[in-house]
C-alpha cells in the first residue's frame, strides 16, 4: 500500500510540474496512472489534498530535514553544505521522473500556486525560512567569534544575502542538467568576501 500511495505522489508530481496545478484534471491522473478514481480516492480524499501532499513531500519535508540536520555548531561552511545537500536530494527526487523537461522554473510556478492556494502551505514555508534565517544568523556569528569573517559586518543583512543567493537560483535548465556548481560558486565567492 505504501508504495502505491508513493507512486501516486511521484507520477501527480510530475504531472503538475509538467502542466501546472490548474491544468491537471482528475482524469489527466487516472490515465496518467493507470488507476480508477475510486483507487484515487481510496488514498486521497480529493485532488487538493494530492496536490498539497505532493508538495509536502517534495520541498517542505526535505527542507525541514536538512535544516534539522545542522549541526548545533553550525558555521558558514556547515550551513552552505546543509543548503546544497537540500538542492541535491530535490535534484534526485526529481530525476526519479519519467519526464526530463522539468526545471527550476516549473517548479517555482507550482510553490507560488501551492502558498497562494493553501496558506497553512505558505505559513510552513515561512516557518522554514525563518529557521533558516536564523541559522545562517548563528553560523555568522559562530564565524565571527571564531576570527573567521569580519567583525564589522551586519549579521541580518548578510543572513538575508546567504538565504536569497540559494532562492533566486533558476538554473533554467532541464533537470538532467540542474548543475548547481554556479550556485556553490557564489556562495564560495560571497563567503570569501566576509572573510578577514
Amino acid at each position: 500500500m505504501k508504495g502505491r500511495r508513493e507512486y501516486i505522489i511521484r507520477k501527480a508530481m510530475e504531472l503538475y510540474a509538467l502542466k501546472g496545478y490548474q491544468n491537471v484534471s482528475i482524469t489527466d491522473l487516472q490515465f496518467s496512472l493507470d488507476i480508477g478514481r475510486g483507487t484515487l480516492y481510496y488514498y486521497f480524499k480529493d485532488q487538493d489534498e494530492l496536490f498539497r501532499t505532493c508538495m509536502e513531500h517534495y520541498f517542505l519535508e526535505p527542507k525541514q530535514r536538512a535544516l534539522s540536520a545542522v549541526p548545533e555548531d553550525v558555521t558558514i561552511d556547515k550551513m552552505i553544505d546543509a543548503m546544497l545537500d537540500y538542492l541535491h536530494s530535490l535534484r534526485e527526487a526529481l530525476m526519479t521522473f519519467d519526464i526530463k523537461t522539468i526545471n527550476t522554473s516549473n517548479v517555482n510556478d507550482l510553490m507560488f500556486t501551492a502558498y497562494s492556494r493553501f496558506p497553512h502551505l505558505h505559513r510552513k514555508a515561512q516557518r522554514l525560512a525563518l529557521k533558516e534565517l536564523e541559522l545562517w544568523r548563528k553560523a555568522i556569528y559562530a564565524d565571527q567569534r571564531a576570527g573567521l569573517i569580519r567583525r564589522d559586518i551586519d549579521r541580518e543583512q548578510i543572513a538575508l544575502m546567504f538565504a536569497h543567493i540559494k532562492n533566486s537560483y533558476d538554473s533554467g535548465l532541464g533537470q538532467t542538467q540542474m548543475d548547481f556548481s554556479l550556485l556553490e560558486k557564489t556562495y564560495s565567492e560571497f563567503h570569501k568576501l566576509l572573510k578577514i
